[in-house]
């Protein structure tokens, strides 16, 4: 894949956010939509689709394998469903750029087709740990391979047939999950597995949606093969983990409430809001209803006095990909802040725990980085001069750092920001943050 030119956020200190805000669509909904629809009989309409780099990659891979796909326009598409077995095999390798979620995701899908596969990315994705998914993967019957260090490319031999395992997580990860029950569609018998905590569910609702034979009992979800998916219409709810840094950000540095609409509020992903509570933010959940299957409401709010806290390992799954964003909350909060059990932060797009506390340490913030979380003291934010290294999480969450800095910010390695959050610097700026955007950086 070409890789991106740089780019970087200068950071100006003396922004306050305030005002309402619509965060673009969810990212995991936009991947599952877009494959489920996919393998549906049917077409599915989707609306408030996110058509960030991830998600696109995902639509360009579905593309390539023989599905016909109108859109996006103003976040709309129309997907013209295959069936199950109506997939083709692609003319080159599947390039899902920085997406995991594509990868991981896909690997499940293709595993128990009749033709073969050949996923790559980019520079960061060929370098993420894959052997989570493929191992499962085998034990149910896929022909799959990677590098002898667990790495893509993911080549992927057509198979026979995939038989339906009992499989418990070793760690918890909603990605590993839902690549089985992908391949679980596939499988004969049931496609058992159990989580030894709570992940985000998007996958299984989104199943049921379709028509699935998908049971969920306490921690165990389970999969029928031999059925087929119905179309219908998806509505994608804004993404909390896109609307988190504005969370944090009106609590640390707000002039009067911010309000953001539209916000997907599915019970896996409000770690973020409850640890942000109990750290003192006021947030305020207005207007709660549903919307294909995933709750949405709109959240207020208010600049906050926030206290650092020892977090919860049970809010831990829950919050996952929050973790940069709340990490500038603990500094700015008085005290200490303490986080285990999110080894998982330390094999995202970059390793988290690691160039967050290399971060905040150039700000003047004390941040001592352990095997699996941190231990953050709040305190006074310096300007500085940030390495996002390529994690569009990262550079975000150092952007809303900027409020409360006593001189600019600059922030390098920004470039895959649109990954996720495309047109983030001018929703930013017209919340009230101080930024702009420059070609180069390291």
């Amino acid at each position: 894949m070409t890789e991106k030119p740089e780019r970087r956020f200068v950071v100006e200190p003396g922004g306050a956010l305030s005002g309402t805000l619509q965060v673009p669509g969810d990212k995991s909904i936009s991947h599952r939509a877009v494959m489920l629809g996919a393998i549906a009989e049917g077409e599915t309409a989707v609306s408030g689709f996110l058509d960030g780099d991830d998600a696109m990659a995902t639509l360009a891979a579905m593309r390539a394998l023989g599905v016909a796909i109108d859109g996006p326009e103003q976040g709309r598409l129309r997907i013209q469903g295959v069936g199950l077995r109506g997939l083709q095999a692609a003319a080159g390798a599947l390039d899902l750029g920085n997406s995991g979620t594509s990868m991981r995701l896909l690997a499940g899908l293709l595993a128990g087709q009749r033709f073969a596969s050949r996923l790559v990315g980019d520079r960061s994705l060929m370098k993420r740990p894959m052997r989570r998914v493929t191992e499962p993967l085998a034990r149910m019957g896929a022909n799959i391979h990677t590098e002898p260090s667990g790495t893509a490319p993911l080549v992927i031999e057509p198979v026979a047939a995939l038989e339906g395992i009992d499989y418990p997580l070793p760690v918890a990860s909603a990605q590993v999950k839902s690549a089985l029950l992908l391949a679980g569609l596939y499988a004969s018998g049931e496609t058992r597995v159990t989580e030894p905590a709570v992940t985000r569910d998007h996958t299984e609702r989104m199943l049921e949606a379709f028509g699935a034979d998908v049971r969920v009992a306490g921690s165990q979800v389970s999969v029928r093969g031999g059925g087929s998916l119905q179309g219908g219409a998806v509505v994608v709810p804004g993404d909390i983990s896109s609307a988190a840094f504005f969370l944090v950000g009106a609590s640390i540095a707000g002039t009067g409430p911010l309000t953001l609409t539209n916000l997907g509020l599915n019970p896996t992903r409000t770690g973020v809001i409850d640890i942000l509570q109990r750290m003192g933010a006021r947030i305020h959940v207005e207007r709660e209803r549903s919307g294909a299957g995933e709750p949405v409401a709109t959240l207020t709010v208010e600049p906050s006095r926030l206290q650092g806290i020892a977090i919860p390992p049970d809010r831990v799954p829950l919050a996952i990909d929050e973790f940069p964003a709340l990490f500038i909350a603990a500094a700015c909060a008085e005290g200490e802040t303490t986080l285990t059990g999110a080894e998982e932060l330390r094999v995202k797009e970059s390793d988290r725990i690691a160039v967050m506390a290399d971060g905040l340490g150039a700000l003047g913030i004390q941040a001592e980085p352990t095997p699996d979380g941190i231990r953050i003291v709040g305190g006074p934010v310096r300007g500085g001069h940030i390495q996002a290294r390529g994690d569009h999480r990262i550079a975000m969450a150092f952007a809303m750092a900027g409020l409360v800095a006593d001189a600019p910010i600059t922030i390098d390695g920004c470039s895959e920001v649109d990954t996720s959050f495309p047109g983030f610097v001018d929703r930013a700026r017209e919340a009230g943050l101080r930024i702009r955007s420059e070609e180069g950086g390291a």
